[in-house]
């Protein structure tokens, strides 16, 4: 795998995409960004979108994005695409050219993972509270 240097702005790493992963990204983006009022900005080198703590990343690879949620887990049962990964509740819907989102799925999903972190508040912070607490 090649390295590439991360874009500058949310914009230039939509710009650098071409074919069928530009268009996705595009249309997810613009989704996350009508779902509520998001910080956008790139981290990690691809798009993260945070509200009261991270929310959704979109990330373009060569031959998938990935559509993923800091507390997908509890998304589940909004689209069954997203699958558990990494830590805190993570999970990930990996897109494949021909695969689609509609904008109304994707922005319910946003709104969904907004409304999380602002019940339940930064996922980062609520991971390090230890098993079988109530705080």
């Amino acid at each position: 795998m090649k390295k590439s240097v991360p874009a500058d702005s949310p914009a230039a790493y939509v710009a650098a995409l071409t074919g069928w992963r530009k268009v996705l990204v595009e249309s997810l983006r613009r989704s996350a960004l009508a779902a509520g009022k998001l910080e956008e900005r790139i981290k990690w080198g691809h798009l993260v979108y945070s509200f009261n703590g991270p929310v959704l990343l979109i990330r373009a690879e060569e031959t998938r994005v990935l559509f993923g949620f800091w507390r997908g887990k509890r998304l589940a049962n909004v689209d069954r695409r997203l699958k558990p990964s990494g830590r805190y509740e993570l999970a990930n819907m990996v897109l494949v050219e021909g695969d689609e989102v509609s904008p109304a799925r994707a922005r319910s999903l946003v709104e969904a993972a907004i409304e999380l972190n602002q019940q339940l508040g930064d996922p980062r912070v609520a991971a390090k509270v230890p098993q079988g607490t109530n705080s």
